[in-house]
């Protein structure tokens, strides 16, 4: 029998080295971190009484007892086609716009609503992001052209404190107010409010949660905030040393990070809570118009280890390794159907691990995506996270 040992040695070579890449990726997959997965359910929340729909939703925060607040904006309706029973004179039987805080329970009842102009405060002429504080106290913005002062509620409704005045000019470098705040986090251990300064301002700015003093504020990479306009975001051009507008989020960790969400510069910059700068992670960075970093939420497990990054442009939630900002996936798509989403614009966890979402622009929803327990991605980008059907 004629023998080729040229070809034989080149078959051992292969099959050798089929056996290692096979080893290899065993072992990458062994080692590849699990993570949290989601379905949406699109029976959350239950529909609202009374013919009220949502405006804008600008906002989403969950209270100690997994209590969702969702704020938003009762005048961004086309009265002609979506609120007819609240014209005059009356056009419709449907529908009216709902107050501008709604409260909801796990199961998705409405169980308590509030907000709105009073004598006791100035409402924002545009109001900006919600969030619930370690008491349980609702705290709200504005990036209307009049707003530069913050607002604190209990979670039934009753005004406790305005910070700030309405109608002051920008000034990132004032302690005497804001310029059109995005949003307002909270350090539970300093017992500190982080303030997204925002929409005017330049800035993230920190004040005492209890009085309101103001205590620090620093821009981009730590540097002294400028109020100087940087034009258009280019992709292309070297990474800008100031926040550009809005400064949409700012959210410690319980380690004593802040992460802060600088959206039309598709980046998160972190910081420790002095204001120096620690790192930089650049998302999505062909991303324009809006930009792609729009709002932060964290797990719920003591080290907080996976931080998800809410993207109204490209519209998608991303999944990251807190520690080193690895991207691991993200889920959601464009579209109207339930676990799609049309500008996608805050975020929130609740203490089981449910992430809840609501939509600005023309989406004016609130989502709830169920936590489905850790597992391997199932794809870099999953789409649409529709509930299984066992």
């Amino acid at each position: 029998m004629n023998r080729n040992p040229g070809l034989w040695l080149a078959l051992v070579v292969a099959i050798g080295t089929l056996g290692f890449v096979q080893g290899a990726l065993e072992r990458s997959a062994h080692h590849a971190p699990e993570v949290p997965l989601f379905e949406v359910d699109p029976f959350w929340p239950q529909p609202l009484p009374n013919h009220w729909i949502l405006g804008s939703a600008i906002g989403v925060g969950v209270d100690s007892r997994d209590h969702v607040y969702v704020i938003h904006r009762r005048e961004s309706f086309n009265e002609r086609t979506e609120i007819g029973a609240a014209t005059d004179p009356v056009t419709s039987s449907c529908c009216i716009p709902a107050p501008n805080i709604l409260e909801f329970d796990p199961e998705g009842n409405l169980v308590g609503y509030f907000g709105g102009p009073s004598d006791e405060y100035d409402w924002p002429t545009s109001n900006h992001g919600i969030t619930v504080d370690p008491m349980d106290n609702i705290w709200i913005g504005g990036n209307g052209p009049r707003d530069s002062h913050i607002l604190k509620f209990t979670r039934d409704g009753e005004f406790l404190m305005q910070i700030g005045a309405p109608d002051q000019a920008a000034d990132s470098h004032s302690k005497d107010h804001f310029g059109r705040v995005a949003k307002i986090s909270f350090d539970a251990t300093g017992h500190e409010a982080y303030v997204a300064d925002g929409y005017g301002n330049k800035r993230v700015a920190v004040l005492d949660a209890a009085t309101g003093e103001f205590k620090r504020y620093w821009g981009a990479y730590g540097n002294p905030p400028s109020d100087e306009d940087l034009g258009r975001y280019d992709p292309d051009a070297p990474l800008a040393q100031q926040f550009r507008n809005p400064v949409h989020c700012a959210e410690p960790s319980n380690d004593g990070l802040v992460y802060v969400c600088d959206r039309p510069n598709d980046r998160i910059q972190v910081f420790r809570t002095d204001g120096s700068f620690v790192t930089e992670k650049i998302i999505a960075p062909r991303t324009l118009g809006d930009g792609s970093t729009w709002d932060i939420a964290f797990s719920r497990d003591p080290e907080q280890r996976f931080m998800f990054v809410a993207d109204g442009k490209n519209e998608k939630v991303y999944v990251l390794l807190r520690e080193t900002l690895e991207i691991l996936t993200s889920f959601g798509d464009g579209g109207r159907q339930p676990g799609q989403f049309f500008a996608v614009h805050s975020i929130a966890t609740d203490s089981r691990g449910n992430i809840y979402t609501t939509e600005t622009y023309e989406g004016k929803r609130v989502q709830k995506f169920t936590f489905l327990g850790m597992g391997p991605a199932p794809a870099a980008d999953q789409g649409t996270v529709w509930p299984r059907r066992d």
